[in-house]
């Protein structure tokens, strides 16, 4: 009886196992055929020529990137003459993530007016955080952005 078992699980895990595989492969074709070029207006943005930019890899569902979609939208348009704050889905675009090195999301690139990277973090970044970036690159922060 305990033999039988045995050949019972062993056969429902191969099962699994091929099915898990299969379904991996299936992801990875969907994926690679959902997968877009980035366009040139996106890749002539990354980084803004002589603006100080804040580049944002990351994936419309992915869970810390979702968290940060509001507070990149407030500072786009609080810093839209100051700086360049740029969000771009590496599944949609995965040759950016492949630019960049990208190895975990969101990851967020901070570069200076001449375009050289000077700062990279991987998480979650709140506002406070990215306010502080920027100001380090030499922009000032909008009036209401001043003391937090």
């Amino acid at each position: 009886m305990k033999s039988k078992t045995k050949i019972t699980i062993s056969a429902v895990a191969a099962v699994a196992a091929a099915a898990l595989v299969w379904g991996l492969l299936q992801a990875d074709t969907a994926f690679q055929s959902d997968s877009r070029s980035a366009s040139p207006e996106i890749q002539s943005k990354s980084p803004a020529p002589g603006k100080v930019t804040m580049l944002d890899l990351g994936a419309d569902k992915c869970r810390p990137c979702k968290m940060m979609a509001p507070i990149l939208e407030e500072l786009e348009k609080a810093y839209e003459d100051r700086a360049e704050i740029i969000f771009i889905d590496v599944w949609k675009n995965r040759e950016v993530a492949e630019k960049y090195g990208i190895r975990a999301i969101p990851t967020q690139i901070f570069f200076n007016e001449e375009g050289e990277e000077v700062r990279r973090h991987t998480g979650f970044m709140d506002k406070k955080t990215i306010i502080k970036n920027l100001s380090n690159l030499g922009v000032t922060p909008p009036e209401k952005y001043r003391d937090s």
